[in-house]
């Protein structure tokens, strides 16, 4: 068994089920994640608030060094919550380490804006992104729904003919919105940060009038042939734990290259205290290097 911080035993006990009650109002929910802006922004990087292929952002650009990459982040939130504020320091704490910049998408929320308008946004972003920049040297990267959004994006880009990015980071991805995986029953009482009847009421919400089970919302039923090289971050007892592990099997049946690491004692999306709690941080570090690793800079592709 794993050692687990001090750190990381505090932050469990304290975060109870966070924001993940169905029978509290949407707005409250919303709010009540919206005050992660508390936490303060990494130093270095310049913030930018714009617009990227027409869907409101925050940018964050290194104040010095080379800009060698960029990763376009899509936060998580269920598709309900969330927004680039709510994100903006875990991704630019990523961005920073990883020696890029970011952006961190608004893209639509359900119920207002069921399934598809929040791929579409995050299509309009990447094509946006890529005129700019060799696809090669960005990479998209999202937790929980973010993570789902991720791969739907990947595979709405590929049906498009559109050139893929150099890789995609994924943490606790949701990939699953039907919840059939069997950590939906047996992680449920572990998980501090989810609850089923939250993650079905979310999923009703974005799918609209379209089938749980269609590829788009739940991606792990699509094909995942000729996506880019992914890196899977999951914790081990989180209530989405069946979401990365069937992912993963999935991709590497596709052909795909996937590095996973499974977080001992560790749940839905810990890399958000980064900073906070060395495991969170030594995952971002690893996302980092993995990002590096699959975006050589042109120096490094002359070698």
């Amino acid at each position: 068994m794993s050692k687990t911080s001090r750190r990381a035993r505090v932050l469990r006990k304290t975060l109870g089920a966070f924001i993940s009650d169905p029978e509290v109002p949407l707005a409250e929910q919303r709010a009540s994640l919206e005050r992660a802006d508390k936490i303060p922004r990494p130093r270095g990087l310049d913030y930018v608030d714009t617009e990227v292929g027409g869907v409101a952002a925050i940018v964050a650009t290194p104040k010095r060094g080379a800009d060698e990459r960029h990763i376009l982040y899509l936060h998580g939130g269920g598709y309900v919550l969330g927004s680039p504020r709510s994100h903006i320091a875990m991704a630019a704490r990523l961005a920073l380490a990883a020696r890029g910049s970011t952006t961190v998408l608004d893209y639509r929320l359900a119920p207002e804006h069921p399934y598809p308008a929040a791929i579409d946004d995050c299509v309009a972003a990447y094509r946006a992104i890529i005129a700019d920049r060799d696809p090669s040297s960005v990479v998209i990267a999202g937790d929980s729904a973010g993570g789902g959004a991720t791969l739907a994006t990947l595979l709405a880009l590929r049906e498009a003919g559109v050139a893929l990015p150099g890789a995609a980071y994924l943490m606790s991805p949701w990939t699953d919105l039907t919840a059939s995986g069997e950590s939906t029953r047996t992680k449920s009482a572990d998980d501090p940060m989810l609850q089923a009847p939250w993650l079905q009421d979310f999923a009703e919400k974005y799918a609209g009038d379209q089938p749980l089970d269609l590829p788009g919302i739940s991606p792990l039923f699509a094909d995942l042939s000729g996506l880019p090289p992914m890196l899977v971050q999951v914790g081990s007892d989180e209530i989405l734990l069946s979401d990365s592990t069937r992912l993963v099997e999935a991709a590497r049946a596709a052909g795909v290259m996937v590095d996973v690491e499974v977080a001992p004692n560790m749940w839905h999306v810990f890399q958000a205290f980064a900073g906070m709690m060395p495991e969170a941080t030594t995952a971002l570090v690893e996302a980092a290097a993995f990002i590096r690793a699959k975006t050589p800079t042109p120096d490094a592709l002359r070698v």
